[in-house]
């Protein structure tokens, strides 16, 4: 049976088995926090299903914006490193869910055991690399319009619910953006008939309409994994 992660659906039967007796399932919410700016990074987390998790950078301001999202596609620490090292951003759960999770020590070992699951890990954080420059550029270049679009394209892709369980408030601080610009996006974007709104979440009505009104971001980073670790990301139906 194939896992609900598709990271680890890429690694062989083989692979799979060494990481197997290591990895417990928990259900995580909406607003949990994985790691602290400092906190040790002891365990790597591999979203399953719809679970989605944020980088999110703060700054001596107060504000936050977010450097990468991360879906089933993934995982969240200790992906590169050997060992326990501190979190240098904080990693929240965005959409709640199940996750699958391991200490690093363990995945340590089995890197070193077999080349080709280092490989396949090496090649991921080469796609979270990449994902982050597409983030900086997109921060510093694109409008707001832009990037909340993308957002919620996103979340589409990851989840491949169109039902998005997050506020305008909590959606300004992943932009990084005052939530009176967020609100009057929204609105446009409501009006022309692409998205609605609930208590507590925003719901996409026309992904192939929002699209035109998002930036080039997400097909940028769709096509970097195609490339490096084809089959890896979701399609859009979250799969």
């Amino acid at each position: 049976m194939q896992p609900e992660n598709n990271l680890l659906g890429a690694l062989r039967p083989a692979d799979r088995a060494i990481l197997a007796p290591w990895l417990e399932s928990v259900e995580l919410a909406t607003g949990e926090v994985l790691y602290e700016v400092g906190d040790q990074v002891e365990r790597v987390y591999f979203p399953c299903g719809p679970a989605l998790v944020s980088f999110m950078v703060a700054f001596a301001d107060g504000k936050s914006a977010e450097t990468a999202l991360i879906g089933c596609e993934g995982a969240i620490g200790g992906i590169v490193s050997q060992g326990k090292l501190p979190a240098f951003a904080r990693s929240i759960v965005q959409h709640g869910g199940r996750f699958l999770r391991m200490p690093i020590a363990r995945l340590a070992e089995a890197k070193a055991a077999s080349p080709a699951l280092a490989h396949l890990f090496a090649r991921y954080a080469d796609c979270v690399v990449a994902q982050i420059f597409q983030a900086v550029a997109c921060n510093a270049t694109h409008n707001i319009e832009h990037r909340l679009a993308r957002w919620l394209l996103a979340t589409l892709d990851r989840t491949g619910q169109r039902d998005v369980p997050v506020t305008q408030e909590r959606l300004a601080a992943t932009l990084g953006v005052g939530r009176g610009y967020v609100t009057r996006v929204v609105t446009d974007l409501r009006a022309a008939g692409l998205v609605d709104t609930r208590r507590g979440g925003v719901a996409i009505v026309d992904p192939e309409a929002l699209g035109w009104r998002s930036c080039d971001c997400n097909a940028a980073i769709r096509r970097h994994f195609d490339l490096v670790l084809k089959g890896v990301y979701p399609d859009e139906t979250g799969a």
